[in-house]
């Protein structure tokens, strides 16, 4: 500030003092910053800020536009979430629907025809079979238990048997079966584990 200037300054208390430039202010914030005063702005100046203000309008137009898709996104996730666990067995249900139409025939023939135990039971292993087909397509597998060595991992031991048919500690009788889904283990196999007889 020049010496004229400061002089006039003084004069007019009310004349506020310009601000020096930050030293520490970023790269470029001088350039983004269209110092004016309001009654000296060339025409130049003036098409500036028109341009400015249309400029931030776009943006801001913009913000609302991508706020609202991203809300919008946010709702469709959830409710495609929620659809996912809602029917996520139906594949499965729609193949046991197959299953259950076979116990209701089973169970009609039985209760209308003659008494044929031997057809009776054809049918009933027959819809065994059909429910194991679609269990095991959808990773359901069996833990064979029999004769193996106690697993605490796939085995739940009820008790005890004094036997020599199979070495200590391997499973003497399986009580229940054990299945697991793929990697899973869903329910242990109830065994009875063996032990050696006591000496006579």
């Amino acid at each position: 500030m020049s010496k004229t200037d400061q002089k006039k300054q003084a004069a007019d208390p009310g004349t506020p003092a310009p601000f020096p430039p930050k030293e520490d202010a970023e790269p470029g914030a001088s350039e983004a910053v269209l110092s004016l005063d309001r009654d000296t702005v060339t025409p130049e100046q003036f098409e500036e800020l028109k341009s400015r203000a249309a400029r931030a309008d776009e943006y801001w137009e913009r913000l609302l536009r991508t706020t609202a898709d991203f809300d919008n996104f946010k709702k469709r996730a959830g409710r495609e979430r929620q659809d996912a666990v809602k029917f996520a067995n139906e594949t499965l249900i729609q193949k046991l629907l197959t299953v259950l139409d076979s116990f209701e025939m089973a169970l009609a023939a039985a209760q209308t025809g003659p008494a044929d135990g031997q057809s009776l039971q054809a049918g009933i292993a027959m819809t065994q079979q059909q429910l194991r087909n679609v269990l095991a397509e959808a990773g359901l597998e069996e833990v064979d238990a029999g004769g193996k060595a106690f697993d605490p991992n796939l085995h739940e031991a009820v008790s005890q048997q004094e036997t020599d048919a199979v070495p200590e500690g391997h499973v003497a009788q399986q009580l229940r079966k054990g299945y697991k889904l793929r990697e899973r283990l869903l329910r242990p196999a109830s065994v009875v584990v063996a032990k050696k007889p006591a000496a006579a």
